[in-house]
C-alpha cells in the first residue's frame, strides 16, 4: 500500500494558524491516529491469511474478466480477505487492463500484491503433453480428450478429420485452411482438402493448463517449421519433391518399420514401386482407415474403397497416415537403393526383405502364418 499516497488523499486543508493552537494539535494528533488506524488496517487486509498454509488452490480466470469478477471471487473462495482492497491495489498500481487469463495457483499464505503480480505476469499453471511418434490424429484427439484438453471432435474440427476424404465427404467441414494454411509456407503443397495428418510433429510440449486448441495446434505446427522445414529445407529442396509427398512417404514409414536404417532401405522400395508404377501394397494404409492396430489388414478390408488403400488404388495415399518422427522423415529423404523390391515387418519388430515375389511369399509362409 502507498502510504504517502493515501495520506496525501486524506490531509485536510486547515488555516496556516491551526496547528499553533492545542486543540489544532489535538485535532491533527487524532486525525493521524486515525489515518495510522485505517492504514494498518487496510495493510492487514492485503496480507497473507495465514503464512503457514501453504496448500495450492487452483483459481481460473477466464476471457473477458475484469478486476471486479477476480476479486469477488478471490475473496469467495477464501484467497484474500477484502475485494475492496485488490480493487485498490489494482487501480493504484494501473493495472486493470493488464490481468491475464488463465489457471493460476494461489494460497492464502500469498499477499494480495503477489495475487496481483502472479495475474499480470501471466504465470499461469503449465502442463506438459506428448505426442508419440506415430501417432494418428484419432489417437491425438483420444489423448487431449483424456487430458480434459478438448473433444476429440473439437480437434477433428480444426484439424480435418482422418482418414477421410473431404472432397467427398462435404457434410465433414473444417476451417482449417481458413486458420493455418495461409500461416506457414510448408502448408503451402498440401491440397486444400487434405487435413493436418502429418504435421502434428511428434515431441512433448509445455502449455497453459486450460490453453486453447486455437492455441495449442499453432505451437505443435511451429515446432514442426523449426526442426522439420527449415531445419531440413536445403535436403528438401533437393529433393524435387514437395514437403506434403516427403510427409506422406514419412508417414508410411513410421508406421511399417522400426529402426532407422531399415526406414531407409524401405524408403528405397516404395519410391522404386512408384517409379515403376507397382502398387505400394502398404498395409498401413488400410489400417489407417480401419483404426486397427493389432494386426495387419484382412483380404476383405484390403478391398476397401478409399483413396488411402494403397492395395486397391496406385500411387501414394491421399494423403499422410501418420504424424511421423525425424528419422522415418529423414529416411523418406535420404533412401537406401538395395536389390529388394518386398519387405515384411515380423511380430517382433524384424524387417524381412526379399528381392523376389517367391522369396518374398516363402517369408510370409514363415514369419506370419
Amino acid at each position: 500500500m502507498n502510504n504517502v499516497l493515501m495520506f496525501k488523499f486524506l490531509k485536510p486543508k486547515l488555516p496556516p494558524d491551526f496547528f499553533k493552537s492545542i486543540k489544532g494539535q489535538l485535532v491533527v494528533l487524532v486525525f493521524m491516529i486515525i489515518v495510522i488506524s485505517i492504514m494498518t488496517y487496510l495493510v492487514h487486509l492485503s496480507s497473507p491469511i495465514d503464512t503457514r498454509l501453504n496448500e495450492s488452490k487452483e483459481f481460473i480466470v477466464k476471457q473477458g474478466d475484469g478486476m471486479k469478477e477476480i476479486s469477488d471471487r478471490l475473496e469467495e473462495q477464501h484467497l484474500i480477505r477484502s475485494s475492496f482492497v485488490f480493487k485498490l491495489l489494482v487501480l493504484e498500481g494501473w493495472v486493470f487492463g493488464k490481468l491475464k487469463a488463465g489457471t493460476y495457483e494461489f494460497s492464502q499464505s500469498m499477499s494480495v500484491q503477489e495475487m496481483i503480480d502472479k495475474l499480470v505476469r501471466g504465470d499461469v499453471v503449465k502442463e506438459k503433453i506428448t505426442i508419440i511418434e506415430g501417432w494418428d490424429l484419432r489417437d491425438i484427439g483420444f489423448y487431449f480428450e483424456n487430458k480434459g484438453i478438448s473433444q476429440t471432435k473439437e480437434l477433428f474440427r480444426l484439424t480435418g478429420f482422418p482418414a477421410v476424404d473431404h472432397r467427398r465427404s462435404l457434410e465433414l467441414s473444417y476451417s482449417i485452411d481458413n486458420i493455418f494454411d495461409s500461416k506457414y509456407v510448408f502448408l503451402e503443397d498440401k491440397p486444400d482438402y487434405y487435413n493436418l495428418e502429418g504435421y502434428l510433429f511428434p515431441d512433448t510440449y509445455e502449455i497453459n493448463k486450460g490453453e486453447s486448441l486455437n492455441s495449442i495446434i499453432p505451437k505443435i505446427l511451429d515446432n514442426f517449421n523449426q526442426k522439420v522445414f527449415t531445419g531440413l529445407k536445403d535436403k528438401i529442396d533437393a529433393q524435387d519433391k514437395s514437403v506434403f509427398v516427403l510427409i506422406t512417404m514419412a508417414s508410411m514409414l513410421e508406421k511399417e518399420v522400426q529402426s532407422y536404417e531399415d526406414k531407409k532401405i524401405v524408403s528405397g522400395i516404395l519410391w522404386k514401386r512408384l517409379a515403376n508404377k507397382m502398387p505400394l501394397q502398404v498395409d498401413a494404409t488400410v489400417n489407417y482407415i480401419t483404426g486397427r492396430k493389432d494386426s495387419g489388414p484382412t483380404a476383405e478390408e484390403r478391398q476397401i474403397d478409399s483413396s488411402y488403400n494403397t492395395y486397391k488404388y496406385r500411387g501414394l495415399p491421399l494423403g499422410p497416415i501418420s504424424n511421423p518422427g525425424l528419422d522415418s522423415i529423414k529416411a523418406a529423404i535420404y533412401p537406401r537403393q538395395s536389390d529388394f523390391w518386398y519387405y515384411i515387418s515380423t511380430p517382433e519388430g524384424e524387417t524381412v526383405f526379399s528381392r523376389t515375389l517367391q522369396e518374398h511369399n516363402e517369408a510370409i509362409n514363415k514369419y506370419l502364418r
